[in-house]
């Protein structure tokens, strides 16, 4: 991505605040500028926003919100940011998790009462490492839901949005402030304009293998299940502007992803007492630990996928996900009786596929301690019939990126902001620390949404 000279001739049209990129970070950021009364262009590189946004769950964690209050679920975001941090072993900067704990339930609560969006908090499971019940979701439990819903409160309240209108380089002086930016349409067609502010949604980097390949090498050649525009443009900028940059190897994976199908099978199959298997017909590790680090466990298996095994009463939990009925209608979770009939759907080797159901039932029971360290007390043994699908391991997006402080400013390695340059989402660094397994559940919307909303405040209160 290129950084060009001001041209001398300036911009036909200058804009206040422009902001790439038309996902959950891009749309929450437009629409605290219109709030502040501030005119705002969002530029989208697809027909229509979708984005990484669009391919999660759409699940938002946030604490002491009413909808835990209304549920009797006590949190707090002292407990939030030493949940995260704990996740991520110290890593993150304190300051920063502190600020979007701090700013999110209310983030949320201003969505819901200004623009309609109709959260509620998951209340019949917790993910890993989360102290709480505290993931807020639409009624489909769906980032296209998200999306969509952000999308529609961004044109009612006046948010311009340019389609089909890809952001190819930007124009910034020997301060690095950015003047404006050149965008490419779907016909070749090129266009500049200027901007007095930027804000840069756009992407992290896990569709540039290149990218991949040099910060998350045991995932280069994975599968990708982000959004194929997420080529690093925003990281690639900053650095060419003097940005600093941080924890570029953290990433999110997910060790359970519909194979080859591609569809994303809820963790809660896992927490609520569903195992994996090889193929083999063996356990390999403590499923407890969070998917995001299992995705390397995973590829690490023969063939790179595996068995996640579990019962109708988890599936049942499982089916208020969008994606986990879709699963479901594909045909791709399958049902067996008992388990001979269990082997055979699934062509593995019925003895061990016996013995390994049978540990785990011990374990359950607290007759026996797994070798692999997850701790099976309190939960019900699984019962037939059995449903089950095979999975596989997969990069969902990078969690590293531009450093930016709580305003959502893009900082220089001394600590000072760029003049006009605000980052969220994907291109900035979010508090996941430099590896797999420091993602706790969410934190990718958590930083898109909280970030999204400080960059826009911040833009339209700019000196």
């Amino acid at each position: 991505m290129t950084v060009l000279p001001v041209p001398d001739t300036g911009f036909e049209l200058t804009l206040p605040v422009v902001v790439i990129g038309a996902g959950a970070a891009g749309l929450v950021a437009a629409l605290a500028l219109r709030q502040a009364g501030q005119d705002v262009l969002v530029l989208e590189r697809d027909p229509v926003p979708r984005g990484s946004t669009a391919l999660s769950a759409g699940l938002i964690p946030a604490s002491a919100t009413r909808w835990q209050r209304a549920a009797g679920i006590e949190d707090s975001a002292l407990l939030f940011g030493a949940d995260i941090m704990a996740k991520a072993q110290g890593e993150p900067d304190p300051a920063m998790v502190q600020s979007v704990v701090e700013r999110i339930g209310g983030v949320l609560e201003w969505l819901a009462d200004r623009h309609g969006l109709d959260f509620s908090v998951i209340t019949d499971f917790r993910y890993p490492g989360h102290s709480a019940c505290r993931m807020h979701g639409l009624p489909s439990r769906s980032g296209e839901e998200l999306v969509d819903r952000l999308r529609e409160a961004a044109e009612a309240a006046g948010v311009e949005i340019l389609c089909d209108a890809h952001v190819i380089a930007l124009y910034a002086d020997d301060q690095a402030r950015v003047h404006g930016l050149r965008f490419r349409r779907p016909d070749g067609s090129e266009e500049s304009l200027g901007c007095e502010a930027l804000i840069l949604a756009c992407n992290g980097y896990g569709g540039n293998p290149d990218l991949v390949a040099r910060h998350v090498p045991q995932l280069a050649g994975a599968l990708y299940f982000g959004h194929a525009g997420n080529q690093g443009d925003a990281v690639l900028w900053g650095e060419a502007l003097g940005a600093a940059t941080r924890h570029l190897s953290g990433h999110q994976g997910h060790g359970s992803v519909a194979h080859p199908i591609g569809i994303l099978i809820s963790w809660a199959t896992m927490t609520q007492g569903g195992v994996q298997v090889n193929l083999l017909g063996q356990r390999f590790s403590d499923e407890s630990h969070g998917y995001s680090e299992q995705a390397a466990t995973v590829l690490r298996q023969p063939e790179g996928t595996v068995w996640s095994i579990f019962d109708e009463r988890i599936a049942g939990i499982a089916r208020q996900f969008e994606d986990f009925r879709q699963a479901e209608q594909a045909g791709v979770v399958v049902t067996a009786a008992d388990l001979p009939a269990l082997a055979a759907v699934t062509r593995l080797p019925c003895e061990a596929l016996a013995a390994t159901l049978e540990e785990v039932e011990r374990m359950k029971a607290g007759a026996e301690k797994d070798r692999f360290g997850r701790d099976f007390a309190g939960q019900p043994p699984l019962q037939p019939p059995y449903r089950a699908v095979r999975v596989t391991g997969a990069l969902f997006h990078t969690q590293g990126g531009l450093v930016v402080d709580g305003q959502a400013r893009v900082l220089r390695p001394d600590g000072a902001p760029l003049p006009n340059l605000y980052a969220a989402g994907g291109a900035a660094c979010g508090v996941s620390g430099s590896r797999a397994e420091g993602y706790l559940s969410g934190n990718g919307l958590l930083t898109a949404v909280a970030l999204g909303h400080a960059a826009g405040v911040a833009a339209a209160g700019r000196g």
